[in-house]
């Protein structure tokens, strides 16, 4: 895509959170509206694109050759391996407990709100990428959710090709591309419906525009960057590292060019002005809700400890629980050795690769090694400029060919971890069975697996939930423990690898499943004011 065509689909990706926002706010999360308001804004964004002509079909005219090809090759059979887990019921632990979750409430309840309780205080967080995921709940399952955070995936691979141009030839770029795509960090994120992969295109191409800036010094540029970044700080708070970053970015920038001090106070203060601006509904909300509105920070029961050993960049590199590339850490020598030959616009790189180094460790307690995934397609491409920068054609083949060998055991490794899902996606096998087998009751996973609720619970039942934590499967009418409040009906309770509680005990059990660990008690069937 052309920068332009790639900026159109960004404000087209966050104009569109925004109206679904928008709807949840009014209270109008209801599946009709949902369709025809998605309807009508397709409508309107295609007819701007046929009046201005905004695409064209010169995007299809690009010519490879043999090794652009084969690069290109491996990107799309990595695709197709992280499709297929793409196409399979959720498994992962987080879209379970809140990316799905919580969107499937606010559409249950038509609207957007504070969700009272220490279970799913997500929901005052910014959720640029969920409120797509309402969208596709509302369409679909689950399963368009993850089709979508894929997308995102397949969307920061062409925003990062765009990005590498800047800096490198056409075979280069597509290898950055497969470094970047072939991290396991991403093909896992690929198959969930989380939010990580909608930050990252958001980042990768405010970069981009950041580099245009740096190269043409024209407002509108940073103006754009700073709009992209609001979108990612509206998908994700820890985004606020981004926003520091750019900062000290337009620091260093000014002071190597020596503009004087009004421009960069200028340039900083607009930058960080309208990336606030453009995530100022998130905050409001949250501070109307709880009066912080950059919750959960500063809140007491929220903790970060920065780590400052430099063992544990070792730790995120080769043994993360999230697993990155260990390219970067191999080429890190190869980088500083070559650092004194790299313009300055190769070291904005350097210096934003630094930046967010340093920022993950003052901040990796508080969402581990997944968290720097937004800032490894810069990492992508220092790696591909370090090998472009040996004049050793052999050396230069070698390290190629050493890029390729991890992309091939990537696609491997995903391909084995994905197998699970062919019989699903097929349809040998059913998506009761999977789940019954692939969820982890043991460790908050909730499915009715031999489907009692299903043919049991009414819907003029209620059931009070204790020691349940991933609520997105459950499919009838409930209270979670968490949010009860004073004056709530219901006629049933339901315990999952806990106890009752002792004011409970004289309720009857009436079910019990070994595999999921969930009783269900009730006292004659009678409904009770909590």
């Amino acid at each position: 895509m052309q920068g332009r065509h790639m900026l159109v689909t960004a404000l087209i990706i966050g104009l569109y959170s925004y109206l679904i926002f928008l709807l949840g706010i009014l209270g109008l999360l209801y599946k009709n509206i949902i369709i025809y308001s998605s309807l009508i804004y397709l409508f309107a964004v295609f007819g701007i694109i046929l009046k201005f002509k905004i695409f064209n079909v010169s995007l299809l005219k690009i010519k490879l050759n043999k090794l652009s090809k084969f690069l290109l090759s491996l990107i799309l059979f990595q695709a197709i391996v992280n499709l297929i887990g793409a196409f399979g019921p959720e498994l992962s632990f987080d879209a379970l407990w809140y990316h799905l979750t919580i969107p499937k409430i606010f559409l249950e309840n038509h609207k957007i709100f504070h969700i009272p309780g220490n279970l799913l205080y997500y929901s005052d967080l910014p959720k640029n990428i969920e409120m797509f995921y309402i969208s596709a709940l509302s369409f679909s399952n689950e399963i368009a959710a993850k089709i979508i955070h894929f997308g995102f995936g397949l969307l920061s691979v062409a925003a990062l090709y765009k990005l590498s141009r800047k800096f490198l030839n056409q075979e280069f770029s597509l290898l950055t591309c497969l470094i970047f795509y072939s991290n396991l960090v991403v093909g896992w994120q690929s198959i969930t419906s989380y939010v990580d992969l909608g930050r990252t295109f958001f980042e990768i191409f405010a970069l981009y525009q950041f580099v245009l800036w740096f190269d043409k010094r024209k407002f509108r540029n940073l103006l754009y960057a700073a709009i992209l970044i609001g979108f990612s700080l509206s998908t994700k708070i820890s985004a606020l590292n981004s926003v520091v970053l750019y900062s000290l970015l337009i620091f260093i920038i000014n002071t190597y060019s020596k503009l004087n001090i009004k421009e960069t106070i200028k340039n900083i203060s607009s930058f960080v002005f309208f990336s606030i601006l453009i995530s100022l509904p998130y905050f409001m909300f949250s501070y109307v809700n709880i009066g912080n509105p950059i919750y959960p920070i500063f809140e007491n029961n929220f903790h970060i400890t920065p780590d400052i050993n430099p063992i544990s960049l070792i730790k995120l590199f080769l043994f993360s629980s999230d697993p990155i590339n260990p390219l970067y850490l191999i080429f890190l020598p190869t980088i500083i050795i070559f650092y004194k030959r790299f313009d300055m616009k190769n070291k904005i790189l350097v210096y934003y690769s630094l930046f967010s180094l340093i920022f993950w460790l003052l901040t990796s307690s508080f969402g581990g090694s997944r968290f720097i995934l937004p800032y490894l397609p810069v990492f992508s491409i220092l790696v591909a400029i370090s090998i472009n920068n040996f004049k050793d054609k052999h050396l230069k083949n070698y390290l190629f060919a050493l890029i390729i060998l991890v992309s091939i055991s990537s696609i491997g490794y995903r391909f084995l971890a994905n197998i699970k899902y062919i019989p699903v996606v097929l349809g040998t096998e059913s998506k009761n069975e999977f789940l019954s087998k692939n969820l982890n009751f043991s460790f908050g996973d909730f499915y009715d697996t031999d489907g009692y609720f299903e043919k049991n619970i009414k819907v003029s039942d209620k059931v009070l939930l204790y020691g349940f934590h991933n609520l997105y499967y459950v499919d009838f009418p409930y209270i979670d423990s968490s949010w009860v409040k004073k004056g709530d009906e219901f006629n049933y309770i339901a315990v999952q690898n806990s106890t009752l509680p002792e004011r409970f005990l004289d309720w009857k059990e009436i079910y019990y499943n070994s595999k999921t660990k969930v009783r269900l008690y009730s006292k004659e069937g009678k409904k009770w004011v909590y």
